[in-house]
């Protein structure tokens, strides 16, 4: 940053007259019915168009909900108002459960513009005002679902500068920005597990639609088709090729949500210490994180991305709402290279090089090792002895299927809980408390010590035994809880005294002893 101005609104920078959503948002209630529409046309076409009960009783649930819809979105219009003055933003909603809600502009966090693909179709966004409160109550959220996109950019324009009136705002460098998609960054797309689980998600839901309707999904002519051409085939070349048709699936799924979530993706520093995200493809984001409400950064290394060299980088920052709303909008960065997630850390906080790098952080004890030994064992046993116990019973085969099975276990949890211990560390950089742990996904974490509100040491049995605690470093901003796993109790009290001085002593005879 190269300097500093003071911004003082101007007389008109907030209106006195009470606002209202756009009439436009009745056409986008009503388009909730497009899919089930669209699912209960298709089903006439499967099914050959013919009409039985059910197919009534769905023509009238499908009235009857246009007609619920339409009253509550007319309603919504002629009841919904807002206003922006000097002190405090104020919104009023309901007819016969009346809210009038009101936030003062100083405990304004942030202000957001998002936009699904409906809301674009009709030229129509959403604005969100974050007061920073950590609850999970949805009234305490304020948000505007309905204005136009011109509205809501000046209306968080008028919203930062009233809130940041009188103060000294930093001045970006140049254009600012920090980030931006790089479409060879695509590679990463794949590389996650969620693709797979939304392939058994859409096909459940699809034979949910069709039971629903009485409709039998073994009975259809794709699915006849199928067992004609492949019912001969052995068993077990028919579960390898289903389970390679669904990987492919769910990596086709995978891309297909990193393009939805990341097209357009630009990471940038404005004037007044803001660092904007914009992203999106069909559904439009853009969230704003304050760089003096920034309390760290976090480094995530998930085991398929991490084998590709990648890494995501998320902020560690207060006022981003609750645990749900901070999940989906600490991401600072793409599934991308390590090294630009690397300097994207380096630009977005300044406290040089390294700073959320495993390498130079101090080793854990060889009992956190043991620990990951043990229950790397545990695990083959525990599930080869379902097979061998029925196999008591039922044949020797099951027990032979069970011992190859903890056998092929062994070596592989066995470098698990190796990457699990060398992924372990911790470290004061600085103004920083650094700590890295995580065996599948391995998380690197830079907080600052002065966001450190308080401290919370634990210990399972298998921890007391082996002489170690887990110490968390509680702070406002992020997940809340930011742990250093497996320390000896010697070092776990070192490294809290050290990192805030002061702040733990009251309980230093003490807090060991919980559990």
């Amino acid at each position: 940053m190269s300097s500093e101005t003071t911004v003082r609104p101007s007389s008109h920078a907030a209106g006195r007259d009470w606002g209202r959503l756009n009439g436009r948002l009745l056409l986008v209630n009503l388009s909730i019915l497009a899919a089930p529409v669209a699912m209960f046309l298709a089903s006439l076409a499967v099914t050959g168009g013919e009409t039985n009960l059910q197919v009534i009783i769905t023509l009238g649930s499908l009235f009857m909900t246009f007609l619920v819809i339409s009253g509550i979105g007319l309603m919504r219009l002629f009841t919904t108002r807002y206003r922006l003055t000097e002190d405090r933003f104020e919104l009023h909603t309901g007819l016969l459960f009346r809210s009038e809600r009101s936030v003062p502009i100083g405990r304004i966090r942030g202000v957001d513009v998002t936009a699904n693909p409906v809301h674009r179709l009709f030229g129509l966004t959403t604005l969100r005002i974050d007061s920073g409160d950590q609850s999970d109550a949805a009234a305490r959220r304020l948000a505007l679902d309905g204005i136009t996109k011109a509205e809501a950019v000046e209306l968080r324009r008028q919203i930062i500068a009233l809130r940041d009136a009188g103060r000294a705002r930093p001045v970006a460098d140049s254009d600012g920005v920090l980030s931006r998609l790089d479409w060879f960054w695509l590679r990463y797309g794949p590389l996650t597990v969620w693709g797979v689980g939304g392939v058994f998600i859409a096909a459940a839901s699809v034979f949910r639609t069709l039971n629903e309707l009485q409709v039998n999904p073994l009975d259809l002519g794709v699915v006849k088709d199928l067992e004609d051409r492949f019912g001969t085939i052995p068993l077990w070349y028919g579960i390898l090729l289903a389970a390679v048709v669904i990987a492919v699936l769910g990596m086709l799924g995978s891309t297909a949500t990193y393009i939805e979530n990341w097209a357009g993706y630009e990471l940038r520093r404005e004037d007044g210490g803001i660092l904007r995200i914009r992203r999106g493809l069909l559904a439009t984001r853009s969230v704003s994180i304050e760089e003096r409400h920034l309390r760290g950064l976090e480094l995530v290394e998930p085991i398929p991305l991490r084998w590709a060299g990648g890494a995501k980088l998320n902020a560690v920052a207060s006022g981003l709402g609750n645990q749900e709303d901070n999940r989906r909008r600490r991401g600072l960065t793409p599934p991308t290279p390590r090294g630009e997630a690397l300097r994207v850390a380096a630009q977005a906080l300044p406290a040089g090089p390294g700073l959320i790098e495993r390498k130079g952080l101090l080793p854990h004890p060889k009992a956190a090792l043991r620990r990951r030994i043990n229950r790397a064992l545990m695990w083959p046993v525990l599930i080869a002895a379902v097979p061998v116990g029925l196999g008591l019973w039922l044949g020797r085969w099951l027990v032979i299927t069970g011992v190859i099975t903890g056998v092929v276990l062994v070596p592989v949890l066995l470098a698990f809980a190796f990457s699990a211990y060398h992924s372990l560390g911790h470290g004061l950089r600085d103004r920083y408390l650094a700590a890295s742990s995580g065996a599948f996904a391995r998380r690197t974490v830079a907080l600052q010590r002065d966001g450190i509100i308080g401290w919370k040491l634990s210990r399972t049995p298998f921890q007391r035994r082996a002489g170690l605690i887990t110490l968390g470093a509680t702070t406002a901003a992020g997940d809340g809880v930011y742990r250093v796993h497996d320390l000896t109790e010697s070092q776990g009290i070192a490294l809290a005294e050290t990192a805030v001085p002061g702040l733990l002593a009251p309980f230093i005879e003490r807090a060991p002893d919980r559990g």
